[in-house]
């Protein structure tokens, strides 16, 4: 940690030192818990049917024509060309109408339609909605990963777990508002998870490793005990808001004075909830932890269960790599055994908690795959129709809303864009979007920008 102060050449007086140093020891923690800027006492509680998120984020874009959209025109016409002008999607060239080489079945009460390739999600059907018509507006991984994430497939924007962090706040003041757990390291990046113009506290905080390695990076300081970390943060912090106050409205230094408080409380918080070998056999067996190749995944998605019920505002989980150009049979066979029982997992486990009701699941990726092959029996992205699901968190269950056409191409019925993803979220965290608000280089910003409706057929 290093020392940020004035580099004004008139010396400090060892009185001086003291006055604004060792004054400061008893008080600091507490006024940097108080300065937290967020808009949560201002909302109407009773607005909120979620308190929390967890987003299961499927890097490289899955097929979702694959798992959950079965087209009888893509079997009727397997091989032949599509019978509509192709958009262009990348500049890899397409063939014809590829069909799925897996079988669907309807299940649960709702009889959703899920592929073969999924029979743990297909089993808690009932507690999903599909949403089958998403689009977005760009087909590169970059662009939109970052749209989906931020709202933006071109500026650098605060993430969605930022704008809600910087919305709510914490529910823990010993964990940060927003957790990422094996985030995505191309395609945007960092991205994904800053915060942007946002102060930086409210950026998401990285777990990184594998399995039981699984820890946010450089938590522990085995030098030094508990009393001399605390006594040195306050000497660090004391020095920086004495020179925040020559600086008023420094939002950097604000978040590098939090930032330091906020790791030292989290040493002694978050290594319990990282510590996921205490759970019992049962949940294990559940998830998929005890077995290959379920058991990365698996133990991934317990982490983001743990740090939700802590009260983390935000987490998000990422499995990769679904761009599937080629050998479409093959990796999605692979992708599908290591995502579907540990997802099946969460949302039963919550459930079975009690904290599926306050708690929305969603899962997705930055875009789906096109109904024409392209390589190797392959499918390109496709950002113009696909699907997504949610669960909990006053989403209504057992439904579809949307549809593609015919051949699963374009989002036909009922659209949903990015931003009304996004709008409908905040809504359901008790935030109207167009009032979570930033003021940033002369104008305001949020995470809908201009746009963003609301989808309230699919909100109880």
């Amino acid at each position: 940690m290093g020392l940020c102060f004035d580099r004004s050449p008139s010396p400090r007086s060892r009185r001086e030192m003291l006055k604004f140093s060792g004054a400061g020891f008893g008080g600091l923690a507490l006024n940097t818990l108080l300065s937290q800027e967020s808009i949560a006492s201002k909302l109407p509680p009773s607005l909120a049917r979620a308190k929390r998120v967890i987003f299961l984020f499927m890097h490289g874009g899955p097929s979702t024509l694959d798992l959950f959209d079965p087209k009888e025109a893509l079997k009727k016409n397997n091989g032949k060309p599509l019978p509509y002008e192709k958009p262009r999607i990348v500049s890899s060239k397409t063939g014809n109408l590829l069909d799925s080489p897996w079988k669907f079945k309807q299940h649960g009460q709702s009889g959703a339609w899920v592929s073969e390739l999924l029979p743990n999600i297909a089993s808690i059907s009932d507690e999903l909605c599909f949403v089958n018509s998403m689009h977005c507006s760009n087909s590169r991984h970059g662009g939109a990963l970052l749209e989906l994430h931020t709202g933006s497939d071109t500026f650098t924007r605060p993430a969605m777990g930022s704008w809600i962090n910087y919305g709510l706040g914490s529910e823990n003041q010993n964990l940060p508002g927003f957790i990422t757990i094996n985030p995505p390291s191309s395609h945007g990046g960092s991205g994904a998870w800053s915060s942007a113009f946002l102060p930086a506290k409210f950026g998401g905080t990285m777990i990184s490793g594998k399995g039981s390695n699984m820890n946010i990076p450089f938590i522990k300081n085995p030098l030094n005990e508990r009393s001399q970390q605390r006594k040195e943060i306050d000497l660090i912090n004391a020095f920086n808001k004495n020179h925040l106050s020559n600086f008023e409205g420094n939002t950097e230094l604000e978040s590098r004075i939090e930032s330091y408080e906020l790791a030292f409380r989290m040493q002694m918080t978050a290594p319990e909830i990282q510590n996921i070998e205490d759970e019992p056999d049962h949940i294990n067996k559940l998830y998929g932890a005890d077995q290959k190749p379920t058991d990365e995944f698996a133990k991934q998605c317990i982490m983001a269960r743990r740090f939700s019920e802590a009260g983390v505002r935000f987490v998000q989980v990422t499995h990769r790599y679904w761009d599937s150009h080629g050998n479409l049979k093959d990796e999605h066979t692979k992708l599908s055994k290591e995502m579907d029982k540990p997802v099946a997992g969460l949302i039963q486990d919550l459930k079975q908690r009690g904290l599926l009701d306050e708690t929305l699941v969603l899962w997705g990726g930055e875009f789906g795959r096109t109904p024409v092959a392209q390589g190797n029996n392959g499918r390109d992205h496709n950002p113009h129709g696909f699907t997504m699901f949610m669960a909990g968190g006053g989403i209504k269950p057992g439904i579809k809303y949307g549809s593609t056409d015919s051949f699963g191409y374009h989002a036909e019925e009922k659209p949903v864009h990015f931003h009304d993803l996004h709008a409908t979220i905040l809504h359901l965290m008790g935030i109207d979007h167009t009032d979570l608000t930033y003021r940033y280089a002369g104008r305001d910003f949020r995470l809908t920008d201009v746009h963003g409706n609301i989808i309230s057929d699919i909100i109880i």
